[in-house]
């Protein structure tokens, strides 16, 4: 596999601790989670903050490439993302947020392959997202991902600091994992 040109972090050496409680669901999002998903991210201070109507328009116009998890009657759990329309073949992930109360489910990659195996998704041969440099939990999610899908991992810098930020947010890097066979998904499915 490649793996680009920094050190990623594998994410088995990553030790977190069991949820307690029942084992989240996930399901596809409904125009009345946009909230809840905003709240969510809020709570999670690693995470840029979206606009509240942003997360309406992920939860109802790309309802079908997006995921929510529940667990005990909580949200616990959201993935987002999109086929860019220049790249049919391509689901693009924009945001994956888990809670402190789910962690260690290997949530963040079932939200993933729950998108990945739905209809919207039967072309999609590659994953591509992007990560700052400084963010282990992201890294060690998609070297995981990569490594289930028996599939390459690139990186290029994408969105640099000082050009397309304004020193305002680090450098964002382009990680591409793909192609993989579509048959593979299923592997990022189960808990």
């Amino acid at each position: 596999m490649i793996y680009g040109n920094s050190a990623l972090f594998d994410a088995g050496a990553m030790q977190r601790q069991s949820a307690r409680g029942s084992e989240a669901t996930i399901r596809t999002p409904r125009s009345t989670d946009g909230a809840k998903v905003w709240a969510l991210i809020g709570d999670t201070a690693s995470l840029d903050d979206n606009s509240l109507y942003c997360n309406l328009l992920q939860a109802t116009h790309f309802a079908s490439t997006c995921a929510i998890a529940e667990q005990d009657d909580k949200v616990v759990g959201w993935v987002s993302g999109y086929i860019p329309p220049e790249e049919p073949d391509t689901y693009f992930v924009w945001q994956v947020c888990v809670s402190d109360a789910a962690r260690g489910q290997g949530l963040g990659r079932r939200l993933i392959g729950n998108v990945l195996v739905r209809p919207a998704c039967r072309s999609v041969t590659t994953l591509k997202c992007t990560i700052t440099h400084d963010n282990e939990p992201s890294w060690g999610l998609f070297t995981a991902i990569a490594r289930k899908l028996d599939a390459q991992m690139r990186q290029v810098e994408m969105f640099d600091r000082h050009a397309h930020f304004e020193d305002r947010h680090d450098s964002e890097y382009a990680v591409s994992i793909g192609p993989f066979q579509p048959d593979k998904v299923t592997a990022l499915t189960s808990a």
